[in-house]
């Protein structure tokens, strides 16, 4: 089972830029999309329903705001809209795709702009953690957690100590996720190199994304015993559609 997770950053211009082209040519079961800056509604077909894929989309309340989406081969038995909070629900922030196993989520963390905000939403958002760690369902949640875990994870770390996105508190969080809480980095289980990016904040088309300063904010986070199951792990630098680079993972397990 292949698994992709992208923020396209305005699902209509990553279109224009090549993002279905790319789409078909993954071969994944599940392509889950965060910050779609669009209601369903106003898309075109060929984005809600590409050839071989069901669409699944959750429309944040704002016009142009948020909005997370599913790209399934096999349809799912349920579809989960959000998490019950209205900090989640109304800003399209979760979507979640049921199959027989295990679920499959797209996830999109608030970016920090508003630290308050984002703070309470970690808040709340770890209680829902914290309830399915001990469920006997399995969970794979994709998408822009917009934090980056440890030094690793970002160029001139020691510079961005007070930036949004890698802030103590912020850090700290993510250390009880993939602390006491037992959640796995399937990311970090396969590649424990340097320079491993999934976004850069001035990206520069005309250089290689290898030779620029970025972070790994995206992750595909799983509960424990779901570790055997991850097989290979890689961020695709050569997407360009977006200022993020979508991040691909294979598990030795069918939907």
């Amino acid at each position: 089972m292949k698994i992709a997770s992208i923020n396209v950053n305005g699902i209509r211009e990553a279109v224009g830029r090549g993002f279905l082209d790319w789409l078909a040519n993954q071969d994944a079961d599940v392509i889950c999309v965060q910050n779609l800056k669009a209601k369903s509604f106003e898309l075109d077909d060929s984005i809600l329903f590409p050839e071989g894929y069901e669409g699944y989309f959750l429309d944040a309340e704002e016009d142009g705001f948020s909005g997370v989406g599913l790209y399934c081969r096999k349809i799912p038995k349920a579809i989960m809209y959000g998490l019950g909070f209205p900090q989640c629900d109304n800003e399209a922030r979760f979507l979640q795709a049921d199959y027989d196993r295990f679920s499959i989520a797209s996830f999109l963390m608030p970016d920090g702009s508003d630290m308050e905000a984002k703070q309470s939403f970690m808040n709340q958002y770890q209680e829902y953690l914290s309830k399915m760690v001990k469920k006997r369902r399995e969970y794979i949640i994709c998408g822009t957690w917009h934090i980056a875990h440890k030094t690793i994870d970002l160029a001139n770390w020691a510079d961005n100590q007070t930036t949004p996105g890698f802030r103590p508190e912020e850090r700290a969080w993510m250390d009880q996720v993939f602390g006491p809480m037992g959640y796995i980095d399937t990311f970090r289980e396969i590649n424990r190199d340097a320079s491993q990016y999934t976004w850069w904040p001035k990206l520069d088309q005309d250089v290689p994304r290898m030779r620029q300063e970025g972070w790994r904010l995206d992750y595909q986070i799983v509960g424990p015993e779901f570790r055997r199951h991850v097989v290979d792990a890689w961020i695709d630098r050569d997407a360009t559609f977006s200022e993020f680079a979508p991040l691909i993972v294979e598990y030795d397990l069918d939907l």
